[in-house]
Order: C-alpha cells, then sequence, then structure tokens
C-alpha cells in the first residue's frame, strides 16, 4: 500500500506529509480546495511528464515523495529494478521521488538511485491503479480486456506458456520463410556463386606467404639501384680494406722502436677486423640481390591476381577469404535446399502443434471463465444502478493459421446499458459516467485476482447520486479489503463508508494560498458530510449522522 506521500511546492500545496492507512480512503472538499494535487502528485510518481507551471508561485523547485509498502508484487518489482540496474527493495519498502525545477532541473529516483522516467512509469504499472472520468482508455483495450479474463480464469501460467510457444513458432515461421525466399535464387546467382568459390579457392590464399612474397617483390623491384648503391659501397669499402693493411704495417714498425705506441693500436686493429667483416657480409648482400627474371615475372602475375581479389571481395586478404567461405556456404544451403526445406517445414509444423495444445489449454479455460465473469460484472452492475443492463465476455477466433501473440481469440466486452437495445463493444456505447460504473463494476469482480496495491478513484462516481452514490461507496469499500483504495469523492454517501477520511481545504495567509489536508472524525467528519449534503442544519447534520450509521 501507499503508506506516505510527501508533497512540497506543488500547484497550492506548500509542505505537506501525508501518512495513509490502509483501506478505504475517503478524500474530500469543496470544488477548488485541491483535491487533485493527490492525483497530481501521484502522476508524477508513476512517471508522468513534469509540467513546470506546477511548480507553486514564489518557488524554484517542487519535490514528491512516495513511500510503498510492497506486497504481492514485490518481487515484480524487485525483478524490473534489477533489470534496469538498480537496487531492490530493502525489506518491502519502496521509495519514488520526483524533483523538478529549479538549477537541477528534472530528477527522479527509486530508492535513492537516479532513474529513467521509462523505468518509473514500469514500476509504477505495478504500485498504482488510478481511474478518473476520463482515465479508461485501459478498459477499453482489448488486450487489456483479455488479461482481465485470464486472471479471472486463472490462467497466468498458461498465458506464459502460450506465449513462449508462441516465440517459438514464430521463429520457426520466420526461419523457413527466410528460406523460401533463398530457395528462388536464380540460375544466375548459382553460376555467379561457383565462379566466385572457385576463383578464390583456386587462389589458394595463404596471407602469411602472400607477405613474404610481397616483401621478396618488392626487393626484387628495386635491384637494379639496390646493386647499384651495394656495389659503390662495395667497392669504396673494399679499396679501405687494402689501405688498411699499409697502416697496419706502419703501426707493427712503430711498435718495434716504441712499444708504448700499442695502447692506441689496439682499437685499430678491431676497427680493421670489423671493417672486413662488413666488406664480407656485402659480398654476400650483392650475391643475393640476383633474382631470376621468370621468378620477378611470376611473382607480378600473383600480385596483380591479389589486387584483383581485393577489389572484387575486401580490402584485405583476409576479407576475401571470407567471402569466400559465405559464398561456398550460401551454394551449399543453396545445393541443399530441397533437405533444408523440409526440415525447416517439420520444426514449423513442430512448433505449431506445440502452439496448438498451449492455445487450446488457454481457450478452453477463457470459454469457461467468459460467462461466469460477465455474470458477476452484470450482478456488480446491477448493484451500481443498472437494473436491466446487459453485459457479455464475447471471444471471437482469429484465424487458424494466424494466431496472435496472447493466444487463439480475441474478446471484447460487451455492453447494453438500456433494455431492447443490442450489445454492442464497450469502447462504442458507453458515456464517460456509464463507464466509471462499469470500470468499478469490473474492479469489483477482479478484486481478488487484481495484485496492485493502490486504486485511486477520482470522482468516478460524478453525476450519480442517491442510492446508486451508496452502491458506489460500498463497491470501494468492499475493493477496500482486498486493497488500499483512495476515493476522491464530492459524494457524502461515498465518503461515510470511508475507513479513513481525510478533507482538502484553502487558507489564505501572508498573500498566500495554500491547500491543506487534515484527517476528520467523529463531530468533524459529521460536519464534513453535512456540508456535503448541503449545510449544517439539524436535518443534513442527523443525516450525515445516518449515513455514518450506514457504514
Amino acid at each position: 500500500m501507499l503508506a506516505v506521500l510527501k508533497i512540497k511546492n506543488l500547484a497550492l500545496v506548500d509542505d505537506l506529509t501525508w501518512e495513509l492507512g490502509p483501506g478505504l480512503v475517503g478524500v474530500t472538499g469543496q470544488t477548488g480546495a485541491g483535491k487533485s494535487m493527490i492525483v497530481g502528485a501521484l502522476k508524477l510518481i508513476l512517471g508522468e511528464r513534469a509540467n513546470h507551471d506546477l511548480i507553486r508561485t514564489g518557488e524554484a523547485s517542487c519535490a514528491v515523495e512516495a513511500i510503498f509498502e510492497l506486497g504481492t508484487n514485490l518481487a515484480q518489482v524487485n525483478e524490473l529494478l534489477e533489470e534496469a540496474g538498480l537496487e531492490p527493495c530493502d525489506g518491502n519498502t519502496l521509495v519514488v521521488k520526483r524533483v523538478f525545477g529549479g538549477s537541477s532541473g528534472n530528477k527522479q529516483f527509486v530508492n535513492c538511485s537516479p532513474c529513467t522516467l521509462a523505468v518509473l512509469k514500469s514500476v509504477g504499472n505495478h504500485l498504482v491503479d488510478l481511474h478518473g472520468p476520463h482515465e479508461h482508455q485501459s478498459l477499453l483495450s482489448q488486450d487489456r480486456q483479455l488479461a482481465m479474463l485470464d486472471a479471472y480464469a486463472q490462467a497466468g501460467k498458461d498465458r506464459v506458456a502460450y506465449a513462449n510457444a508462441w516465440r517459438t513458432w514464430q521463429v520457426a515461421a520466420e526461419k523457413l520463410e527466410d528460406f523460401r525466399g533463398l530457395r528462388q535464387a536464380t540460375d544466375s546467382e548459382i553460376e555467379l556463386l561457383r565462379y566466385q568459390v572457385e576463383e578464390i579457392e583456386s587462389a589458394a590464399i595463404d596471407p602469411d606467404q602472400e607477405s613474404e612474397m610481397e616483401q621478396r617483390y618488392r626487393l626484387a623491384a628495386n635491384s637494379a639501384k639496390l646493386v647499384e648503391h651495394a656495389g659503390d659501397a662495395a667497392r669504396g669499402l673494399s679499396g679501405a680494406v687494402d689501405q688498411l693493411a699499409d697502416v697496419q704495417k706502419a703501426f707493427r714498425d712503430l711498435e718495434k722502436l716504441d712499444p708504448a705506441i700499442a695502447d692506441f693500436t689496439g682499437g685499430f686493429e678491431s676497427a680493421r677486423v670489423e671493417l672486413e667483416e662488413i666488406d664480407r657480409s656485402l659480398s654476400e648482400y650483392l650475391g643475393d640481390l640476383e633474382f631470376d627474371p621468370a621468378e620477378v615475372e611470376e611473382m607480378e602475375r600473383r600480385i596483380d591476381l591479389l589486387e584483383n581479389l581485393k577489389r572484387k571481395y575486401g580490402q584485405s586478404l583476409e576479407d576475401v577469404i571470407a567471402y569466400g567461405t559465405q559464398a561456398t556456404e550460401r551454394l551449399q544451403r543453396i545445393d541443399q535446399r530441397e533437405e533444408e526445406l523440409e526440415r525447416l517445414e517439420a520444426e514449423a509444423a513442430a512448433a505449431f502443434q506445440q502452439l496448438e495444445k498451449a492455445g487450446a489449454v488457454l481457450t478452453k479455460k477463457r470459454k469457461a471463465a467468459a460467462p461466469k465473469l460477465a455474470k458477476e460484472i452484470g450482478s456488480h452492475l446491477e448493484d451500481l444502478g443498472f437494473k436491466q443492463s446487459y453485459f457479455d465476455v464475447a471471444l471471437a477466433p482469429v484465424k487458424e493459421q494466424n494466431p496472435h501473440a496472447r493466444g487463439f481469440e480475441t474478446v471484447d466486452f460487451m455492453f447494453a446499458p438500456n433494455p431492447g437495445e443490442p450489445p454492442k463493444p464497450l469502447r462504442v456505447v458507453a458515456s464517460s459516467g456509464e463507464m466509471s460504473r462499469v470500470m468499478l463494476a469490473v474492479k469489483s469482480a477482479l478484486a481478488d485476482q487484481d495484485q496492485i496495491p493502490l486504486m485511486v478513484f477520482d470522482e468516478i462516481d460524478a453525476n450519480v447520486g442517491g442510492e446508486i452514490a451508496h452502491a458506489v461507496g460500498r463497491k470501494m469499500a468492499a475493493l477496500g479489503e482486498r486493497h488500499q483504495v483512495v476515493a476522491i469523492t464530492h459524494m457524502p454517501q461515498v465518503a461515510a463508508l470511508a475507513h479513513h477520511h481525510y478533507v482538502v481545504s484553502k487558507e489564505f495567509a501572508q498573500d498566500k494560498t495554500s491547500s491543506t489536508l487534515r484527517a476528520v472524525s467523529e463531530k468533524d467528519r459529521v460536519a464534513e458530510l453535512a456540508r456535503m449534503l448541503g449545510g449544517l442544519g439539524d436535518e443534513t447534520m442527523a443525516l450525515a449522522q445516518s449515513l455514518l450509521g450506514k457504514g
């Protein structure tokens, strides 16, 4: 349930902390007092985009915070939080906060961690069911109606099993369809694939060997210049080595006359040996630069072939090899298409057979539950003033070979509010006032199956009165036995049945108007009901007291 709602600087609200109790919570007050602030705050908590016009005049920012105590929906909420990378609830407590305006901009938090509006909306779907005079779109949706029927039929596991089977069948059917398109490959495409495979395979590409060959070709291509420069170096070095022999003889003659000269002639000996080694290496290098013209021509042809393949099939030799592999695989699939087609057809048929089994189980439960749900909703509608209305949960089969993701049938809630009228889909025939009561009847019938802990009814009792208003209150009070229900109402018959009663009022002080919320009981509650009945006279006070007695 919603344990605490905090509002700061929202519209006429300055600073409010509202601690709610379980059951039916009634909220009343004069028109314009600010009752809509509760709905506005909850919509922000549920992820509705923030309008800066909502910020209280004279203030820079607004904040709304809600603390929920979760029950059967705790696991679902924690799963959503974990998928979004957020911390799960501490115990069974969930904290949601919105802040907008000011220098910080718009921010939202779940359990003190920042999150996106999309996450807030997905979590909010498991927290609050909000209903107002113009907020019945979910009830008009055939998908939503089907989900309601499945919940009433206790077919949740069967619905999941069917959805899994449907996804498996979809994958198999898509594979089959894709392959059938592949099977339409023309003879020219097959011929082209075979040519490409043969061309790439015949080249016998080895990227490592090709790299070595290209390096050798670069040497061959520059062999003339290399021979010229290396020859010049060799000739110069050979002459220098010959001259060094004369220098060496001179040093030895000096050592005979002065042995001290050996201190610096030792370095000369080392240099002479290194130069002779370089001379020998350079001669070997010149020998390696002799290329066979036929070998050079063969390398040129090979390089031209590889460059041509890269122009056709990829920027690198690895790309060319990969293209050849893909072409080979495609050609194999085409060559084996009859066998593959038979395999995929069998796979799709087996998947559809499993889908039919899962769909049959779901259909059976739906057909059994539909008349029972219709009867129960009809009973609630009768209590709510539709004494001679007709309500039906009509199932219609879908095309046998094209079932949708939710089963082998669609559903329409059919409604005829008056006798003599043919029933029509609810989305066609119900007025706003009628829709509010129909929605309450549906919620009452599904009270045991609905896992959303908080239901908020925003003046759905508009345009009703007398005993019907009292019936609306009784339905809400009954829902309050299974859920927390907040009823924002102008009807004293509804407010009198609330387990907790709060009054919204406006106050003017220090040149500012503020909306406040206070709990009422005993005499204050009688006075509020009397005001709603038309005044504080003895008759209205007595009537207010009698309404409380009915509760």
